[in-house]
């Protein structure tokens, strides 16, 4: 069987080493850029948080939530690590269940895999884009950019999304599927840095914390999220503001994201704080009052949003002012001015609709022997692991099935 599979990322390779599982499947996989996972290796700051043990159809989204169902199943977390091991790759998990290789460096992940094809003799052309796809009779013709011809008996498309342009993020996947008769969504960018209002935050710059978020239209919570952020000149940064950034991208207008600055405390605990300060240290200065519970930066910005002067005693503060605080450090409102592009992002929200796919196999509906896998796909995660967790299940569920290795597999 000869297969070929367009994209050398995260799930191209895994179908790759799925199919060649047999040595009766001829493996060729064709990458645009000069090295196969390029955008592997920025996953998780160059450290590469392969999966998350927790992974579960519930930390997905699109069309379909449940098109993650089969896939996951049969290759989870567990299945994918022990995957790995037999590769080579040695792996530490974080009580967050994120899972890092133990080198804390992507390149042992990519370096694995890349090997293992090399190992397997499955053939790798980089640097050679394919323009057009078709399938006549019984077979799938490639084309490359100088009229270069492949045949093929099944095709896999795994070119991933539109996020991360700079790594060499393209569409190119979303076009060749539609040869085929399969639509894509409307692609926006997901896992991606919040733009807000900067009056506040550009005095904040760099500063990170934890803090409780919500995305609010006229009092209605759109979406929630916990965990670090980082502030920003142009809004708001960090696994929380991610987590967020998909329900921010489809929102639209007149909506605010609020930060509780002090996630593990209410407005009575915080208040009790501070009361308790300005008894025990009455002279202090108010820029002072929040100090050993937040960033002085944030406390700061805090205090200036409610308008109370940095240097005033801590005994000359009503209640009142100090109510005013505590709120602001419950809802800090920032006004939400859209997200970062897809050169910024790390997944795309919205791909090809799986209606067209079996989700027990990821074949085509419309194209018997065609496949797709991973980002491509209307498919796509929380932060956490989630993604390259679902382009690792949905690769391996691919490659064997396009190599007539599925019932035969563990």
């Amino acid at each position: 069987m000869d297969i070929g599979i367009i994209g050398a990322g995260a799930s191209g390779l895994a179908a790759a080493l799925a199919a060649r599982e047999s040595l009766d499947n001829a493996v060729t996989v064709f990458e645009r850029q000069n090295r196969p996972a390029r955008k592997l290796l920025a996953t998780g700051n160059g450290r590469c948080n392969l999966t998350n043990r927790g992974a579960g159809p519930e930390n997905y989204h699109g069309r379909d939530p449940a098109f993650v169902w089969p896939a996951l199943s049969r290759f989870g977390p567990e299945q994918i690590l022990d995957w790995f091991a037999g590769l080579g790759l040695v792996t530490r998990t974080e009580s967050s269940g994120r899972v890092y290789p133990l080198s804390d460096a992507a390149g042992s992940v990519a370096d694995v895999l890349r090997l293992a094809l090399e190992a397997r003799g499955g053939q790798l052309f980089c640097a050679l884009p394919i323009v057009k796809a078709e399938k006549r009779a019984d077979k799938f013709l490639l084309t490359g950019p100088l009229g270069e011809q492949f045949s093929f008996d099944k095709l896999i498309v795994a070119c991933g999304g539109a996020a991360g342009a700079r790594l060499g993020g393209v569409r190119d996947g979303y076009a060749l599927l539609a040869c085929f008769g399969h639509p894509a969504t409307e692609l926006r960018p997901a896992l991606v840095q919040l733009k807000t209002d900067n009056t506040w935050t550009r005095a904040m710059k760099g500063v990170r914390t934890q803090a409780r978020l919500t995305l609010e239209r006229d009092s209605l919570v759109l979406a929630s999220a916990a965990g670090e952020v980082q502030f920003t000149d142009y809004g708001i940064t960090g696994p929380a503001a991610y987590d967020l950034s998909r329900a921010a991208s489809l929102a639209g207008e007149d909506c605010t994201v609020y930060l509780r600055l002090l996630p593990e405390m209410n407005k009575v605990d915080i208040m009790n704080y501070m009361l308790d300060k300005q008894n025990k240290f009455p002279d202090y200065k108010a820029e002072n009052i929040l100090s050993g519970a937040l960033h002085n930066s944030i406390a700061r910005t805090a205090l200036r949003r409610t308008q109370i002067p940095l240097e005033a005693r801590l005994w000359a503060l009503s209640p009142g002012a100090l109510e005013q605080l505590a709120d602001t450090l419950c809802r800090f409102g920032l006004p939400l001015m859209g997200t970062q592009g897809f050169q910024d992002a790390q997944v795309t929200a919205g791909g090809v609709i799986t209606d067209g796919f079996d989700p027990r196999t990821m074949e085509s509906r419309l194209a018997p022997g065609l496949y797709a896998c991973g980002e491509v796909l209307d498919v796509d995660g929380d932060c956490g692991g989630y993604n390259l967790q679902w382009a690792w299940a949905s690769g391996r569920l691919a490659g064997l099935a396009a190599g007539g290795l599925l019932e035969q597999a563990p």
